[in-house]
């Protein structure tokens, strides 16, 4: 299934004004362009470092981006024909270390 990151703007927003990460975001968002996955797993055979965490009411997908120095956390959906990742957090490692995976949302809108 295709799928369709959303709040893709708001990455881009939030990581314009630091072209390394800028570079990361969009090597790691041309890479998923490209991918077909139909369950969560086929998440983990795509980007092997990620990290699948168990939240409620909705798990969550913690992405490595950039060689590990930055992080994106979305929430997801499988459906029939499209995969929605649903953004709640990107920036730093270091950033991340001090944040709840299961609660985070900077994108509430």
């Amino acid at each position: 299934m295709r799928i369709n990151l959303v709040k893709w703007v708001n990455i881009l927003e939030t990581v314009q004004d630091d072209k390394e990460m800028l570079n990361a975001f969009l090597k790691f968002y041309e890479k998923l362009r490209v991918v077909e996955w139909k369950t969560p797993n086929d998440v983990l055979n795509t980007f092997n470092s990620a990290d699948i965490v168990k939240c409620l009411p909705s798990n969550r997908i913690v992405f490595n981006v950039g060689g590990n120095k930055y992080r994106l956390i979305t929430g997801y959906y499988f459906g029939k024909s499209l995969v929605n990742l649903y953004v709640k957090f990107v920036g730093t490692h270091k950033e991340y270390d001090k944040i709840d995976v299961c609660k985070i949302n900077i994108f509430k809108r």
